[in-house]
């Protein structure tokens, strides 16, 4: 039986889904624009202070599931322009620990919703 896992400390969705949904021991937490949940807007800065936003968001989510950054065992990266990638992934590997990091793949997509540079989702196992 599926669960559905929210919480105000992440962005609503903003269409037909939910943040995260919990199935036995496996999350799987929809991508994370760079949405602050307190306003409801996008932050506004470079690429890394969006990755950090999306971080954040997985973060609020994984904690209202009971989980953290340890549980992850899967990312998905979706990136606006590859280019940035080096600058992502700085931010990215800050809340991880290199040893345990989850398997992970980036992609270059042409249009992300409102035109973000980065999206990222995940999946994490307890």
């Amino acid at each position: 039986m599926k669960k559905i896992i929210r919480t105000k400390n992440a962005p609503a969705p903003i269409g037909p889904y939910n943040q995260a949904i919990l199935i036995k021991d496996t999350l799987y937490i929809s991508g994370q624009t760079p949405i602050d949940p307190t306003t409801g807007k996008l932050v506004e800065g470079d690429v890394k202070v969006e990755a950090k936003q999306c971080m954040e968001n997985l973060k609020a989510i994984l904690k209202e599931a009971g989980m953290t950054f340890e549980n992850v065992v899967k990312t998905s990266i979706f990136l606006k322009d590859m280019h940035q990638f080096s600058l992502v992934n700085e931010v990215y590997g800050g809340y991880f620990n290199a040893d345990t990091a989850p398997a992970r793949e980036t992609v270059e997509v042409a249009n992300l919703p409102m035109f973000v540079n980065v999206e990222i989702s995940m999946i994490a196992v307890q």
